[in-house]
């Protein structure tokens, strides 16, 4: 896939390529994303009717006549050598109708086979990507339960530091201040988008129309909020959170460039 949009490609002979706009519409209803590659072949059926164009044959005779007349003693070719010289044997042109119908017919059933290829090939990356989704949910639960331990850790380790320089704060200031940090370290709002983001991308998945360009715009957000998460990083456990994130989405990503 690994395709924005639909891009189609035909390669085909030129007694066929009149038909293209009729093959591109019946791709465009059965596919919206991806690059595909048509490539048609027409070739004679080796059963195909033969016949003896006997206008050739006529020529033929008359050009072995004269040359008899003037060389009496030559061979004269069986009939396997007539049949062979130019333009006395011809095969029966098909039809434009029936090879237009031929044509639809193997575009049809490649369209089809392609269709149940995918489906199967989209039902193993649905799970794949289901399941580290489901990891990142995990993740994130955890680091909602620690996150009032980790608040308080921050807090103890500032009033650690103060009391270690024998610095006499304000009470009524420290703790403004202690507000302030654990302010500009809270990540409540992008876990809730996090969780937001994860619950979209299943619904997406789940749903019965091509998702591929909006599981592409919800990495972005995602990959969006795990920065911003490590930016505020003040544990160890969240810096290690955010990369985990990170890697799991790249990984989606990949997989998410082949759904449509």
């Amino acid at each position: 896939m690994n395709n924005r949009y639909l891009d189609l490609y035909f390669r085909c002979p030129e007694n066929v390529r009149q038909w293209e706009p009729h093959w591109r519409q019946q791709i465009s209803k059965a596919f919206s994303r991806g690059k595909i590659e048509a490539t048609i072949r027409v070739s004679d059926n080796d059963e195909q009717a033969l016949t003896v164009n006997t206008e050739a044959l006529n020529t033929l005779k008359q050009a072995l006549d004269r040359v008899r007349t003037h060389l009496p003693d030559s061979p004269v070719p069986d009939q396997m050598a007539l049949l062979l010289a130019p333009g006395v044997l011809k095969t029966d042109a098909v039809s434009d109708t029936v090879l237009k119908s031929a044509c639809n017919e193997a575009m049809s059933a490649a369209i089809t086979e392609l269709i149940a290829q995918r489906q199967s090939e989209g039902s193993a990356l649905r799970q794949l990507v289901l399941q580290r989704v489901g990891d990142m949910s995990s993740r994130l639960g955890l680091l909602r339960e620690k996150l009032p331990q980790l608040r308080q850790q921050q807090r103890q380790r500032i009033l650690d530091k103060l009391s270690s320089a024998s610095v006499q704060a304000d009470p009524l200031r420290l703790e403004e201040e202690l507000v302030y940090m654990a302010q500009r370290a809270d990540v409540d709002e992008e876990m809730d988008r996090l969780d937001a983001h994860l619950a979209a991308i299943t619904a997406a998945l789940e749903g019965r129309e091509p998702c591929g360009r909006r599981l592409d715009f919800l990495m972005q957000e995602l990959n969006r909020e795990a920065n911003t998460l490590s930016s505020k990083s003040t544990a160890i456990d969240t810096t290690n959170t955010a990369v985990e994130f990170k890697v799991l989405i790249e990984q989606m990503r990949e997989q998410i460039q082949n759904i449509e």
